[in-house]
């Protein structure tokens, strides 16, 4: 007994010193041990939790606490068993180990804030910082302070709630960095890249104090600052500087899983249909191991939204359909699946099944049916169904009073030439403003143009109405007064008479204008063109005597170039050439004399001999090509036999004219 003692003696300080120095794989021989002599030792048991947690071993520090589970009390072991439920993920687990604890330490209220920020209860998880900061004095209050303005970065991405300013500090690079955040959620970009650019400073500076990190270190731990950066870039419409950022950071292959998810996701986004081989690349990193406990829920919402997307802009029609029914089967009232769904079927041109899905979810789901239904409205207008498509847009509540609906249904209304169902829509959307806001800018404005609608399309009778309100709400609005005593002359003519004595007189509404100055401006498009001053006294006209109109001259024919004014004109110039006297047709086919062409023996002379044209008695006329005009002596003298005839040239004085091919026929000879 006395050895014995002496030996687990010695084994405790083992344990002891290893704890001190955290040699925990020494330790837990040593306590294996001292169970061996005792199994049912609290203490050593114990230890031995803390040594497997402080290896990472929480599987098998939690069956440690369920084996001797008689032995150790549930509150001596509460703070441990919720922490190894924490980070197996089992985070439903773990709130309850904590709020069935009898005692709520310091140790077990961070521990439970934590557990809140995972299950995304950020107000509760709020005031457990808040409390925790606000009574406790020690080493960890810098940390306390980086996770309530995690929180309220949270808040403000993804609740979108109002900025709560707590006074919290930005010394360190992660409270500048978490401010920056909540920045972003509030739509202040600029403030938050500038807010981004300190943090990166502050991480810069507090690193380079570590002779131990180098500088891949650094730009590691840059990583999910740049990625912000990044981010903001994109928002602001920097997409090409902020792709380029992303890439670094996936370039650092940093150890963060949900940071490359994230970044990666959002180059996805940036590529759209394009660059679909680089997506289809990056979509790999968001399928990492524990990714899904490392986001938030609308994080990893948007990157399923993204992935079937991406099988959509792929034509991976099945995968499409299999992400997105999934998302809808998660999200069941959430109306982007089944805009996807929808957008693949018309890829499909199935229109009249997406018409049906989106009717569909819209009865399944009224509360969130006002996209969908504009989506449907959509659709019936590609299909050509105009008068369906108005029927869609006034179905819904929302929208349906809205200035810009009331335009887009009036159009609509008015191209189908229905101008009843357009007016019975100014008529539903005055009276509800009637009821809401009567006389505000938007109730007016939709009576205005009312009254000019259904003066535009002759219903000046129904118009008397709109006008009386509009004129009542301003009386000195001459315009309406006009258009209503317009409108009344046609229903009560002494109505009209007795609205027309409030119409000013004509001397009021003449207007104190320098005609000639208002024509001589710099914007006048007509300048009347001032008369001569004529020296001596102007005569005035006799009474009854009207200005004479001057005659226009009117310009000189042009003449022709080789008009000779001595020569008399033909006086048939002005009949076609063919009705001429002197016509006598066109000759085809008078082309030079070629050697050899003709009867066999045939000469040129031959053929000159036998043309009257070349007697002494007829008139020269037109010379042939190649020949001089003679008498026919001269030509039968000349004989030349065929074969020693040689093409003559042409006309020193006359060029012969480059004839025209006729379309689709053969020449003359």
């Amino acid at each position: 007994m006395a050895s014995g003692g002496l030996s687990v003696a010695s084994l405790w300080t083992e344990v002891n010193r290893c704890g001190q120095n955290g040699d925990y794989t020494r330790a837990l021989k040593a306590l294996t041990k001292i169970l061996h002599e005792n199994r049912d030792d609290v203490t050593a048991l114990h230890c031995k939790i803390v040594c497997l947690v402080q290896n990472g071993s929480f599987k098998e520090a939690l069956n440690v606490m369920n084996t001797h589970s008689k032995v150790l009390s549930s509150q001596s072991v509460v703070f441990e068993k919720a922490y190894c439920e924490y980070r197996l993920n089992r985070v439903e687990s773990a709130l309850k180990t904590i709020e069935a604890a009898s005692e709520q330490t310091d140790k077990l209220k961070e521990l439970y804030g934590q557990v809140l920020y995972r299950l995304e209860r950020y107000d509760d998880c709020k005031s457990v910082y808040t409390d925790l900061i606000r009574n406790s004095q020690d080493e960890y209050e810098e940390e306390r302070k980086t996770n309530l303005a995690a929180v309220v970065a949270a808040m403000s991405q993804w609740e979108k709630g109002p900025m709560e300013d707590l006074g919290l500090p930005e010394s360190t690079y992660e409270l500048c960095y978490n401010a920056a955040c909540s920045l972003i959620g509030q739509g202040q970009l600029t403030e938050a890249f500038n807010k981004l650019r300190q943090a990166e400073e502050l991480c810069r500076v507090s690193l380079a104090d570590d002779s131990d990190v180098t500088e891949e270190d650094i730009e590691s731990e840059l990583a999910v600052i740049h990625s912000q950066m990044a981010y903001v870039m994109q928002l602001q419409g920097r997409t090409d500087e902020a792709l380029q950022l992303y890439n670094q950071v996936i370039k650092l292959k940093p150890s963060d899983v949900g940071l490359l998810a994230v970044t990666a996701n959002n180059i996805i986004t940036i590529n759209k249909d394009q660059n679909v081989f680089d997506s289809k690349k990056k979509v790999k990193l968001t399928n990492a191991e524990g990714v899904e406990y490392k986001l938030a829920k609308k994080q990893l919402q948007a990157i399923e939204l993204n992935k079937a997307l991406l099988a959509m802009y792929t034509n991976q029609a099945d995968q499409c359909r299999k992400l997105s029914s999934s998302l809808q089967s998660q999200n069941p009232g959430h109306p982007r699946p089944v805009l996807i769904q929808v957008a693949q079927l018309c890829r499909e041109k199935q229109h009249s099944k997406a018409i049906e899905l989106l009717q569909q979810f819209s009865d399944q789901h009224p509360e969130s049916a006002s996209g969908i239904k504009l989506t449907m409205a959509q659709l019936y207008l590609v299909q050509g169904h105009v008068t369906k498509a108005c029927d869609v847009l006034r179905s819904i509540e929302e929208f349906k009073h809205k200035s810009g609906m009331v335009s887009a249904l009036v159009t609509m209304y008015s191209h189908e030439e229905d101008i009843d169902s357009a007016i019975d829509v100014f008529k539903q959307a005055i009276g509800h403003y009637q009821s809401e806001t009567p006389g505000s800018a938007a109730h007016l404005a939709l009576v205005r143009e009312a009254a000019d609608f259904k003066l535009k399309y002759g219903r000046k009778k129904e118009a008397i109405s709109d006008l009386e309100q509009l004129w009542k709400q301003n009386p000195k609005d001459i315009h309406t007064l006009a258009q209503l005593i317009s409108a009344y002359s046609l229903v009560d003519t002494d109505k009209a008479k007795s609205l027309s004595k409030h119409l000013p007189s004509a001397d009021t509404m003449s207007f104190n204008v320098d005609v000639d100055e208002l024509e001589n401006s710099h914007g006048a498009t007509y300048v009347r063109k001032k008369a001569a001053k004529v020296t001596g006294e102007n005569l005035p006209k006799e009474q009854g005597q009207g200005e004479i109109k001057k005659k226009k001259k009117k310009k000189k024919g042009k003449l022709p170039k080789n008009y000779d004014p001595k020569a008399t004109p033909d006086p048939e110039r002005w009949l076609p050439m063919r009705e001429r006297s002197y016509y006598r047709g066109k000759k085809k086919g008078k082309k030079k004399e070629q050697i050899g062409k003709g009867t066999q023996g045939a000469t040129a002379g031959a053929s000159a001999e036998l043309d009257a044209s070349k007697t002494a008695s007829s008139p020269p006329t037109s010379p042939r090509p190649g020949f001089a005009s003679g008498s026919s002596a001269a030509a039968s003298s000349n004989v030349v036999p065929p074969r020693q005839q040689k093409p003559a040239a042409s006309g020193a004085t006359r060029k012969k004219a480059p004839q025209k091919k006729k379309k689709g026929g053969k020449g003359g000879w």
